[in-house]
């Protein structure tokens, strides 16, 4: 079942509003799995809290989170949150090498929930031989075989998942041991506070939630039949921002952009110049944070008024005083719309197979 492009705003709307619809269209109960970010954040929480780190852990000149897709977004988040008060670099890791400062003065977080991405494992075995200090955060697989063999201390969370639904199992336990070893001290509050609004705003953004009140399906439907653009600024809404975009093209199976400002003001924004019938294909969503710099704010008020060629702008704002409530609170929503932006294509949000060929195909050889 679908909708087509040319259908109505309305017959879009009817369409997300039936629950029979959507559960018909989410047989692996992604809409379920993702409403529950919060219990699954307090039960990282808990996880978290029986790890062990060695206390020479502390004191590395730089960290780094080495993963891949749903397992590297973790690293983005917990570096976004810990940038102001954290003394040492730190680096998120997307491949098969890590950088020549790696060596035993680094502390390396090697995260991969199924415990089988080789580029993640390629890593590992380089951060091993250079002698660094190493965490794994995995549900199993062969990472934690590795890790356990070679007593490196392990957390492990739960099995099940899609990747990249396990957002709070990723970044919690890292931020949690960035905390215990004297790195940060804020950064690691605001959980109970984020729990809160992500109970709250799960009841506005559910299935059970009808679009007049929905945000997140008022954005599935502009963004139905269009490419989205998904601009954050420089901090936490960057790793929204990325985190929106990988949603979107994992659930939604369909293409998306994203950037940041200020950085964009000096590139992207000229192509606002380039022909209507290109523009008026681009859906743009504007992620903003009361942690905005002013001039971003600023910068973001007159970018607006240059992209009058597109199909439409949609802002979601942060909730929360904690960066990590207010992070997640702009993930959620982006979350949720990826699923319904899913529905109305007419596709299961959870298979990712175009994903799981490519690694059928890497293991013949």
């Amino acid at each position: 079942m679908t909708i087509g492009n040319s259908s109505s705003d309305s017959e879009r709307r009817a369409f997300l509003d039936s629950i029979e619809t959507m559960a018909r269209l989410d047989p692996g109960g992604m809409l379920k799995i993702v409403g529950d970010l919060p219990g699954q954040i307090r039960d990282a929480l808990d996880i978290a809290g029986r790890a062990e780190f060695p206390q020479h852990f502390a004191g590395a000149r730089c960290i780094v989170a080495a993963g891949l897709g749903g397992s590297a977004i973790g690293g983005d988040v917990v570096r976004e949150l810990v940038v102001d008060e954290l003394r040492v670099p730190m680096a998120v890791v997307r491949g098969y090498e890590l950088p020549a400062f790696v060596d035993r003065d680094a502390l390396v977080f090697v995260s991969s929930y199924s415990g089988n991405t080789e580029e993640t494992l390629s890593a590992y075995s380089i951060a091993r031989e250079r002698g660094a200090r190493m965490v794994c955060i995995t549900s199993g697989g062969r990472l934690a075989e590795l890790a356990t063999r070679d007593g490196v201390p392990l957390i492990t969370i739960p099995q099940g998942f899609p990747p990249r639904t396990a957002l709070g199992y990723m970044f919690v336990p890292m931020l949690v041991a960035l905390a215990r070893l004297g790195y940060v001290r804020g950064a690691a509050d605001g959980f109970e506070e984020a729990e809160i609004i992500l109970r709250d705003l799960g009841v506005v953004l559910g299935p059970e939630s009808p679009t007049s009140v929905n945000q997140a399906k008022r954005m599935a439907i502009a963004m139905h039949g269009r490419i989205p653009l998904i601009y954050g600024s420089s901090g936490i809404t960057a790793a929204a921002a990325l985190r929106w975009k990988t949603q979107i093209n994992e659930n939604s199976k369909t293409h998306a952009c994203w950037n940041v400002f200020p950085e964009l003001n000096h590139n992207e924004t000229v192509g606002w110049g380039a022909p209507e019938d290109i523009a008026k294909v681009l859906q743009v969503v504007l992620l903003k944070d009361k942690g905005d710099h002013p001039r971003v704010q600023r910068r973001m008020e007159i970018t607006a008024t240059l992209m009058g060629g597109a199909s439409g702008i949609d802002e979601a704002h942060s909730l929360g005083r904690s960066k990590v409530a207010r992070l997640l609170s702009l993930v959620y929503v982006g979350d949720f719309a990826s699923l319904y932006l899913a529905f109305l294509y007419g596709v299961d949000p959870k298979p990712v197979k175009v994903i799981d060929y490519l690694k059928g195909e890497l293991a013949r050889e």
